[in-house]
């Protein structure tokens, strides 16, 4: 699978927006699901982590929350642990047909996806098989960092930076990624104060990062799931929901 470079729109929306990199249980954040339909949020896409992936068998609360979701017109990607390389192809597309199967998902989020060339031949062949499951949904490979240039080819965007704003404020964007439209990178920060939001802001424009989850909660290890930083809205979510404006959902 080769994915066209710089004329294509990887979100299919007009601007910058959101990718929420998955909420806590719907039982523990009910705020945070129901605010995800609110419109004109420009959410470009939101992941389903029921337990550290699909679970063992269809949650009635996550059926809910993913149908008013995917109801609003918000795409909804399914939460693959590829572990760094560490898990078998076998149990990510398990995970992957049990996501499909029982939440219709419109996609898949790769977190912790291998950044190194030695690791692109294995994760190529997962993103195709991904894209057979969910005919031809979106992909999101979750390296945290910027991998080597050949992922932008299997997948519709690339998420190159996650971690603290105290590491952000210094990054520096790879040079290849100039090649590329905005639509096409993805950066998740947090420990973002509200003073510092507009220069956070001006360091997603500058680094042509088009979709963006920044949040003030604190880091408690960058364990996914509840413990996530990114498990709940952030304290200035009306704040940098006017600052971005009006998008369009998928």
């Amino acid at each position: 699978m080769t994915r066209p470079g710089g004329s294509r729109s990887a979100t299919g929306a007009t601007g910058p927006g959101f990718g929420i990199p998955g909420y806590a249980h719907p039982l523990i954040a009910p705020v945070e699901w129901a605010e995800l339909t609110r419109p004109g949020t420009p959410l470009h896409w939101a992941v389903l982590n029921v337990a550290d992936g699909p679970g063992s068998m269809p949650d009635p609360h996550c059926l809910e929350a993913a149908g008013r979701l995917r109801n609003a017109g918000v795409r909804v990607l399914g939460h693959l642990d590829l572990a760094y390389g560490a898990r078998s192809f076998g149990e990510i597309v398990s995970e992957a047909h049990d996501f499909h199967d029982w939440y219709r998902v419109d996609g898949f989020f790769l977190d912790r996806c291998p950044a190194q060339a030695s690791h692109l031949p294995d994760v190529r062949l997962t993103a195709a098989t991904l894209e057979t499951i969910a005919h031809g949904g979106h992909l999101v490979l979750g390296h945290g960092t910027h991998p080597y240039p050949g992922y932008a080819e299997i997948a519709d965007q690339l998420v190159t930076f996650r971690g603290p704003w105290t590491d952000y404020r210094w990054s520096q964007v790879a040079e290849w990624t100039a090649d590329h439209p905005p639509e096409r990178f993805v950066h998740l920060v947090h420990g973002v104060p509200r003073s510092h939001l507009n220069e956070a802001m001006r360091i997603a424009r500058w680094q042509g990062a088009g979709t963006i989850f920044f949040t003030d909660r604190s880091d408690h290890g960058e364990r996914i799931g509840r413990s996530s930083p990114f498990a709940a809205l952030p304290g200035y979510w009306d704040e940098i929901v006017s600052q971005i404006g009006p998008g369009v959902s998928e």
